[in-house]
């Protein structure tokens, strides 16, 4: 059942299903930032970021994307790259972070699912699979190599130096052109592709429990 399919239907299962999700976008950049903190950037810490007060995070585009479309995004973490020890691997820890949240709360998700007491409760039993998906979706979603998006940093350190500034000057335009390639479906088949190495990746996962 789709989000809004399950708005229309089932507004208290939706209301219920509203805080995961939230927080899924929340614990995203809280990744992030706390990362970078082990880095040796305390940016997000001195900005009030480290915080669950969905106050401090919530973008209200990207809210409203989450909740009805089924993928969206918080404020971004300030992060300073220039603070990071280890540079690569710091930007590179800090870019991944959020996407292995995701991947871990997919996971927990998952794994709740594999329990018949949880089954046999109507609400745990459509929330779960959808909280799994949407993650997966985030994470998949995020690693697209555009900026600002996460994968845009992981790439950039691979990249040779002189073409970094040629990726760093598409940033003030990234979000409408991720807009334009989501509305065209363009994006779509990239996000199904790192979704299907995400699934597999957790199959081996559950393979070896």
């Amino acid at each position: 059942m789709g989000l809004f399919s399950l708005l229309m239907n089932k507004p208290v299962m939706f209301l219920l299903l509203a805080i995961p999700l939230l927080y899924s976008v929340i614990l995203h950049e809280i990744a992030h930032g706390l990362v970078a903190s082990w880095f040796g950037d305390d940016t997000a810490r001195y900005s009030g970021r480290l915080t669950l007060n969905p106050m401090a995070h919530l973008d209200p585009v990207g809210t409203l994307m989450l909740v009805f479309i089924g993928f969206g995004w918080a404020k971004p973490v300030p992060v300073n790259y220039n603070n990071l020890s280890q540079a690569r691997l710091g930007v590179v820890s800090v870019a991944l972070a959020g996407c292995v949240t995701n991947i871990l709360i997919a996971m927990v998700a998952l794994f709740l699912m594999q329990f018949q007491v949880i089954n046999m409760n109507s609400a745990l039993s459509t929330i779960l699979p959808i909280v799994a998906r949407i993650n997966i979706i985030l994470a998949a979603f995020n690693l697209i190599p555009i900026p600002p998006l996460d994968g845009s940093r992981i790439l950039m350190e691979f990249l040779p130096r002189e073409t970094q500034p040629t990726l760093a000057r598409i940033e003030p335009y990234g979000f409408f052109i991720i807009v334009i390639l989501l509305y065209t479906g363009i994006l779509y088949p990239a996000i199904g592709f790192i979704e299907n190495i995400i699934y597999g990746f957790i199959s081996i996962f559950f393979g070896g429990l």
